[in-house]
């Protein structure tokens, strides 16, 4: 059985990270699965996105994750096992309007993951890109939200924002990802990267836009958040 050791770091602060970390392994002595999930979201328009968002963004989806990642791997390795879950998003891929410090962030650290799974070949610490889609959880209620902006904006982020709130309401619930992440700690070789939601989302969405133009899927982006 892997040990179970839940950990709360402040991801904007690197020294914390490594204290937090040496802590945790020196009071559980090794890890089995290391699951990297960190939330933080801003919803507003890209064009007044303050660099100030945009750094704190990746330092707790990027920053901090990599440097916990660093440290777990080189822990595993030494030991000659174990098993890294990268929890990004299906935003990494498909974005969403007005969340683009979260999207791009998302899609760093999902791009990360496969350098990684390409340098580390046949090493025996796995390493997984679990991808959420919308996923029926508590996410919209600690987003930053700009919605007080210029014209042109507002009646799109009005828009968005209800698609958004509508598409969490409908999603499955958490327990489908924790059952997901059960599977991958009891499985020998887990595939490098899982999608994990509703089946239009998860499977249907995907498929189709990996073989359309930019062109065809910005327009339907555009449909689906009704802008």
């Amino acid at each position: 059985m892997p040990r179970c050791h839940p950990v709360r770091l402040d991801l904007t602060d690197r020294l914390s990270v490594g204290e937090a970390f040496n802590s945790a392994l020196s009071e559980a002595g090794y890890f089995d699965v290391l699951i990297n999930n960190a939330g933080a979201g801003h919803f507003g328009p890209a064009e007044l996105l303050p660099m100030e968002t945009i750094d704190s963004q990746f330092q707790i989806l990027v920053f901090g994750q990599i440097q916990l990642m660093q440290l777990a791997l080189r822990h595993m390795q030494t030991r000659g096992e174990g098993l890294i879950i990268n929890v990004t998003s299906l935003a990494s891929r498909l974005p969403v309007p007005f969340m683009a410090a979260y999207n791009a962030a998302k899609a760093a650290l999902a791009v990360f993951t496969m350098s990684i799974q390409l340098e580390l070949g046949d090493c025996k610490v796995r390493i997984v890109d679990l991808q959420p889609a919308d996923i029926s959880t508590e996410f919209n209620k600690s987003v930053v939200l700009n919605m007080n902006t210029d014209q042109p904006y507002d009646a799109k982020i009005a828009k968005t924002w209800e698609t958004v709130e509508r598409n969490m309401k409908e999603a499955p619930g958490p327990d489908l990802v924790a059952r997901h992440v059960l599977k991958l700690m009891s499985t020998v070789c887990p595939p490098p990267r899982i999608t994990v939601g509703g089946a239009f989302q998860s499977k249907i969405a995907p498929l189709i836009f990996r073989f359309l133009p930019q062109r065809v899927r910005l327009w339907g982006l555009k449909r689906y958040y009704d802008i």
